[in-house]
């Protein structure tokens, strides 16, 4: 599974990546998690805000920091979906 954290290095940016690794550290699964920051990458998501959070290609959420256990229940049913 790739996970993309979408943001240019603001301070939002940074607590929602260093959130997501903490989260895919304490599940058992394959993950791979990317810091996106060329605004050309990002902006091909269309979003108005940052941070952005991708779980294979489809955009999450954008604009907020998500908790931990919003984290989890994304990549649970992303997981559920495969």
């Amino acid at each position: 599974m790739k996970i993309e954290i979408l943001g240019t290095g603001c301070a939002k940016c940074i607590t929602l990546e260093k959130i997501v690794h903490e989260v895919v550290s304490q599940l058992d699964g394959d993950y791979e998690v990317v810091k996106v920051d060329d605004i050309v990458e990002i902006m091909k998501y269309q979003i108005l805000s940052m941070p952005g959070f991708v779980i294979d290609g489809k955009l999450i959420s954008s604009g907020k920091v998500l908790s931990a256990d919003e984290i989890r229940k994304y990549i649970q049913e992303a997981e559920a979906d495969d």
